[in-house]
């Protein structure tokens, strides 16, 4: 299926243009652009992206009672603040081998009812290792909807790739922010258990699995696209630059991403920025708790932060397609981190909403990634494999980093070797961005 997601370049030069519905039943050649099919595959990006942070950011609001309810170390809570990195790296790199079997649509359908599995029984499994079980069934959910989001939004919307990932983000950061900024007033008003609050976010990934399910069929209506897209190669490319001439074509002979400099950048950087972002959804209410900051003020300083990425995740992909080099963003939202970390370090209470808001600011990082990883290859098979290979390396890259600051906050007694920490990766987080944002494809450099 995934060889049959044709490229922007491809699309824009053979009329007219054509798109296959999330459903499969629109022919390719359908005239309207926005039929029901593409209606509810928007519907559906939209419902699974709200469910893609709320896992994770529901247990940084409750992390202290979930801690003393099991009974969890400093340590312990730093491990289960990297349990969504290693998911997303163990699982994410077989979404494009499920997604040629199943179908993207199949597969994000499944990853939502995962995800809902994961949510209801991760509160009432008993005991850490049950909780951390529940955790990762949610989690692999996330995983290939993670990895998939980019290759879906790439193939049914090649000329609007800046916009739909910007919706897609903003729809992300707007579940992120409402689980941390409601679930410590919603778990109280149910009673005070953090059971149920956790649980409550089940629901809304059940309404996730809705729109999927019709959307799960397009699996049997890829070959006619792959059957398109074959015969194109084998005609031959058209007149072109010399460096579009050289670009691989077909499906049997994958791209060697890991021959691309610029592949290697992108995973650094979405690594670190994961890092830096699960850092803050884990353990930012924390500090702030520590700084003596009531617990439901604390949560919703971290949903002003994951609020940030609302208007901006919409407002940055859309501004980094219309640039050929996306470095000077990486080096705005790298300086608003440095000085967020700055100010949690000297003045965490006095100065909370600036910091939250600046380091809102430069989680946004994280659309900025998604958005480079469709302009970093030329087509749909590019993409793909191009999000698999940044998002897999990067959450692996970012595995190490919520555990060691809960070591570090453990051992240390304070906040200040872990935010440290937390400043100096920022320095490499920007360098390798301006590389990644470079004007160029992973195609190019695969086969030089």
């Amino acid at each position: 299926m995934m060889v049959g997601m044709a490229s922007e370049q491809t699309r824009t030069t053979t009329p007219p243009p054509t798109r296959t519905s999330a459903a499969g039943d629109i022919p390719r050649t359908a005239p309207r652009a926005w039929d029901w099919g593409t209606r509810l595959l928007v519907v559906g990006i939209v419902l699974a992206a709200l469910n893609l942070r709320p896992a994770i950011t529901s247990l940084g609001a409750l992390l202290e009672e979930v801690r003393d309810g099991l009974g969890m170390s400093g340590s312990v809570a730093g491990l289960l603040t990297s349990v969504p990195p290693l998911c997303f790296a163990v699982f994410g790199v077989t979404a494009p081998r499920l997604a040629r079997r199943f179908g993207p649509g199949a597969v994000v359908c499944a990853g939502m009812v995962a995800i809902t599995a994961g949510l209801l029984l991760r509160p009432y499994a008993g005991g850490t290792a049950g909780f951390l079980a529940g955790s990762a069934l949610a989690l692999m959910g996330i995983a290939v909807s993670n990895v998939l989001m980019p290759v879906i939004v790439k193939r049914h919307f090649p000329d609007r790739v800046g916009t739909m990932t910007g919706l897609y983000s903003m729809a992300l950061a707007l579940g992120t922010s409402a689980a941390a900024a409601i679930t410590v007033p919603m778990t109280e008003a149910l009673g005070g258990s953090w059971q149920t609050g956790l649980a409550l976010w089940a629901g809304l990934a059940a309404a996730a699995v809705l729109p999927w399910l019709p959307l799960a069929r397009d699996r049997g209506k890829a070959s006619g696209g792959a059957r398109a897209e074959r015969e194109r190669q084998e005609r031959g490319p058209r007149p072109a630059p010399q460096a579009h001439a050289r670009v691989p074509q077909t499906s049997a002979a994958p791209l060697r991403i890991t021959r691309s400099r610029t592949a290697w950048a992108l995973a650094v950087f979405f690594g670190l920025q994961a890092t830096a972002a699960y850092i803050t959804m884990g353990w930012m209410p924390q500090i702030f708790r520590d700084a003596g900051v009531p617990a439901s003020t604390a949560g919703l300083l971290l949903a002003v932060t994951m609020a940030m990425g609302v208007p901006l995740a919409f407002v940055i992909p859309r501004v980094a397609t219309r640039l050929p080099h996306q470095g000077p963003i990486v080096l705005a939202l790298g300086g608003c981190g440095l000085v967020g970390y700055a100010g949690l370090y000297l003045a965490p209470a006095g100065g909370a909403w600036v910091w939250a808001l600046l380091l809102g600011i430069a989680n946004c990082a994280f659309p900025l990634a998604l958005t480079m990883v469709g302009m970093r290859a030329r087509t749909g098979a590019g993409v793909a494999q191009l999000s698999a290979f940044a998002q897999s390396t990067g959450y692996l890259i970012s595995i190490p980093g919520p555990l060691l600051v809960g070591v570090l906050y453990q051992h240390s007694g304070g906040w200040g070797l872990p935010l440290a920490l937390m400043a100096a990766l920022m320095i490499p987080q920007t360098v390798v961005g301006v590389l990644a944002g470079r004007d160029r494809t992973v195609e190019e450099e695969a086969t030089r």
